[in-house]
Order: structure tokens, then sequence, then C-alpha cells
């Protein structure tokens, strides 16, 4: 129990397209794609900042 076989996951990309439409999901798929990349770019932000002020404050002692 708990893992999806091809079938499982036909079934439920056959739900997906019944309730939004065909035209609609490349829609939602976009906007997924644009969390995901701004998520990523977020997330390589805060370490080069948290680097960043690393290396100031080891440069001012």
């Amino acid at each position: 129990m708990g893992k999806f076989g091809p079938t499982e996951i036909l079934l439920v990309l056959a739900i997906v397209v019944l309730f939004f439409g065909g035209k609609k999901i490349p829609e939602l798929m976009k906007g997924l794609g644009k969390g995901v990349k701004e998520f990523k770019d977020a997330s390589k932000g805060e370490s080069s900042n948290t680097e960043s002020s690393t290396e100031i404050s080891k440069e001012e002692k």
C-alpha cells in the first residue's frame, strides 16, 4: 500500500482533466513552474546572503 502504479497515475490525470478541462491545465502547469523557479531562486539568494554577511563579519574582526 502507498505505491502508485501506472493505473493510479492515469486515474488521477483523468480526474484532473475532468475538473479543470484541457485548456486550463497548461496554465496551471505554467504557474506551478514559475512558483518552483521562484522558490529555487529565493533559496539560492538566502544562502549567498548568509555567506556574504559571514565574510563581512570576519573582515570586521
